[in-house]
């Protein structure tokens, strides 16, 4: 589950931020046009060097690493064929390093994710496929959230990636920069294909080896993809009814609770204590007991009054709050974003015929890849451990931004607003 969780956040560009899960795996876009003037003679033999060595350290790391993919249960021949002569993927490692240069708020975020066409489409799939009641009776997970992950995941099975797993994953694993599990997700590969289950050619996914319909990473495809339909196949690329039960046994497997739900709005009382977002988890009573309600005014059911909720308050003081039930905590096993997450959950709730949140996502502009690092680079110079300054604004980050703001008597939300960056770089003398 681990290996699945750091795949997504590749694919979102960082991890639990506010902006970066895809509504689906993006395909390629094109280069721009190369200006009709040449280009100066002159950089050409450093680019050729440059690639000469790129091509020549995946060289020595690929002799270093079939032994190594043998004696981890690859048979000879199967590593022979399928990485002699194996290049890399330079688009792979561009897209690995890229962070994106602007975070979308959350409230943007969501409103992409429940747009009418989706709802409509989502709705259509819940009650065109008979199969789904049998996966949720089997896995406990509600069909409303598979169709809600098929819909962020690939669109209902339409945008799946083209990429070759294979030399992604060698191409991450020389690269180095995440060598151990790209190495161990390539081996994953290997193995499918020499069991049989699998061809080369049927192996494609994302730039970061997610595979077919539910995305799914090689090891969690041997781990933990099932042949619902009964045809001898595990197929999470042509058959809608592996997919979905392949997505709730992962579900399942990362901890959800049959019968409990996953979220729920709640108001919060003039003078809260922010800063208990992201804190304690207790059972809806407690947070009772502070004044905190839900926001539809309707009393819990018997499994949520007894399950541990959590505060998050992904857009600040300033948006929505939520009461976080355990399965929402589920939903980040699969990606471990709290937007993700919420739009999961939400869009989940809309399929089933619920209507939209009673508070509304506040106006704002995007964070600059800058802005992110600058409030970072701040917060450490205030004394404040924010982490490294990478411009991914995740557990860290709000921690040591909630310590700031509760010593400046502000809302500890632990939310990084445009505002709040200013307030950091003022005091910290960042100009």
């Amino acid at each position: 589950m681990d290996r699945r969780v750091f795949l997504v956040l590749l694919l979102a560009g960082c991890a639990d931020t506010t902006a970066n899960a895809p509504l689906a795996p993006s395909t390629p876009v094109a280069p721009p046009p190369v200006a009709s003037t040449p280009a100066p003679a002159a950089p050409a033999p450093a680019a050729t060097v440059e690639t000469g060595g790129q091509v020549a350290a995946f060289n020595a790391w690929l002799a270093d690493f079939k032994p190594r993919a043998v004696a981890a249960g690859v048979p000879q021949a199967v590593v022979e064929r399928e990485l002699n002569g194996l290049t890399p993927n330079p688009r792979v490692i561009s897209l690995d390093g890229r962070q994106p240069e602007f975070s979308k708020p959350v409230g943007d975020y969501i409103k992409g994710v429940i747009s009418d066409d989706r709802v409509a489409v989502g709705r259509g799939k819940r009650d065109q496929l008979a199969f789904l009641p049998s996966v949720e009776q089997r896995y406990g997970v509600p069909r409303d959230i598979l169709l809600a992950v098929w819909a962020m995941e690939s669109a209902f099975g339409k945008i799946q990636g083209d990429f070759d797993v294979v030399r992604s994953m060698a191409s991450l694993a020389a690269d180095g920069r995440r060598r151990a599990w790209a190495e161990g997700e390539l081996i994953a590969a290997l193995k499918i294909i020499a069991s049989g289950e699998d061809t080369r050619d049927q192996l494609k996914g994302s730039w970061a080896g997610a595979m077919g319909q539910t995305q799914f990473l090689p090891s969690n495809y041997l781990s933990t993809a099932v042949d619902f339909d009964g045809d001898g196949r595990r197929d999470i690329w042509r058959s809608d009814a592996d997919s979905l039960a392949s997505a709730a046994n992962l579900l399942a497997k990362g901890g959800w609770k049959p019968g409990v739900g996953w979220a729920r709005e709640v108001i919060l009382p003039a003078g809260f204590d922010y800063s208990l977002a992201e804190g304690p988890r207790e059972v809806p009573s407690w947070w009772e007991a502070k004044g905190v309600k839900r926001a539809d005014g309707l009393p819990w059911t018997a499994a949520d009054a007894a399950s541990p909720a959590g505060l998050i308050l992904p857009a600040g003081a300033a948006g929505p709050a939520f009461l976080a039930l355990p399965n929402h905590f589920a939903i980040r096993k699969y990606n471990n974003s709290t937007s993700y997450a919420l739009g999961i959950g939400l869009l989940a709730d809309r399929f089933g015929g619920g209507g939209p949140l009673v508070a509304s996502w506040p106006v704002e502009q995007p964070l600059s890849l800058g802005d992110r690092m600058a409030a970072q680079i701040a917060l450490a110079r205030l004394g404040f451990d924010p982490g490294p300054a990478d411009g991914v604004i995740g557990a860290g980050t709000r921690k040591a931004l909630r310590a700031w703001q509760q010593s400046r008597q502000l809302p500890a939300d632990g939310y990084l607003s445009s505002d709040m960056v200013g307030k950091l770089k003022a005091q910290a003398a960042i100009s």
